[in-house]
């Protein structure tokens, strides 16, 4: 599909005026993000999302429309997987609930070149060398089972962490928070704080996902200009969900599995489309959706420790 330049530039208009209005007016102040707000801003992102669709689907058919929808579905999900680690990370280091907008916001504004990097240079790879899809195919398969079968989850050990083990080498870390600041100058001296070893953990960990979402996410379209869209307003999403579901997120026990099954069929549909059986996406948006719906349902219906559950 050829994009206009017009189409990306408007697009990077419209993310950087959000951005800029999302950290310099609606949260200029750190404070704590209550569950009304945080709502409030997961209807405005979905809706963006939703808009932007309707603007695919009249200006480039309703395949690339739909096409959209399903990546942006399955990123969307995924990064759910990421609001574990940042519940993890942030209650390991005991961060405040009114600084953690701050971190997320630099996060996954990161996050954003990141993906950028990783989605461009998919492409190209799979453009060029099209049996490197049965390399992105297995490796989803074998994420979706490891993951269906992992009994526990991962712990957080900072320690481990290599970017973080790298910044000690260059730039002594302060003991103790200051506020919401990163840095802090002590006797002529500049100090990392707590919180910036934080925005590293919250970095390299979505790098780490990004691996598994970015092949997911290419096994719907290998259009640069939808891969890239629905991936950024699914990350730029996450944010806002992390608040509204953070405090519940015990009650979607069963998600897991649904993500699980979710990286599985998409790994499974990117080696099929290698040996030229093509799953439409209608198809493929109707599995995600309910495969994601189903895990849901069952963990509000199944009760911890009944001996019915599944798995």
């Amino acid at each position: 599909m050829e994009v206009s330049p017009i189409f990306w530039v408007i697009f990077c208009i419209i993310i950087v005026v959000m951005l800029a209005l999302d950290l310099g007016v609606f949260n200029k102040k750190s404070h704590e993000i209550k569950l009304k707000e945080a709502l409030s801003w997961v209807a405005v992102w979905v809706s963006l999302a939703m808009i932007f669709n309707l603007i695919i689907l009249f200006q480039f058919g309703k395949t690339k429309a739909l096409e959209f929808l399903t990546a942006y579905v399955i990123e969307y999900s995924l990064s759910i997987d990421n609001i574990f680690v940042f519940i993890m990370v942030f209650s390991f280091f005991s961060v405040r609930k009114e600084y953690q907008h701050k971190v997320l916001f630099w996060g996954i504004l990161g996050a954003v070149i990141m993906r950028a990097i990783f989605i461009f240079a998919g492409v190209a790879l799979i453009n060029k060398f099209h049996w490197i899809v049965i390399i992105f195919g297995v490796f989803l398969v074998f994420t979706g089972l490891k993951m269906l079968l992992q009994k526990e989850e991962a712990k957080v050990e900072p320690e481990k962490n290599g970017l973080v083990r790298l910044l000690k080498k260059f730039l002594p870390v302060s003991d103790h928070f200051h506020g919401s600041s990163f840095f802090v100058k002590k006797e002529g001296k500049t100090y990392a704080t707590p919180l910036f070893v934080v925005l590293l953990i919250i970095e390299s960990t979505d790098l780490i996902f990004a691996v598994d979402s970015i092949p997911a996410v290419l096994a719907i379209s290998k259009d640069t200009f939808i891969v890239f869209t629905s991936n950024i307003f699914a990350i730029l999403g996450l944010r806002s969900l992390y608040f509204a579901i953070s405090g519940i997120m015990g009650l979607f026990r069963f998600l897991k599995i649904g993500l699980a099954l979710v990286l599985t069929f998409v790994g499974l549909k990117m080696l099929a489309a290698f040996f030229d059986f093509e799953i439409p996406v209608t198809i493929s948006l109707s599995v995600i959706v309910s495969i994601l719906l189903l895990s849901i349902l069952a963990s509000l219906i199944i009760k911890k420790g009944d001996s019915t559950s599944v798995m």
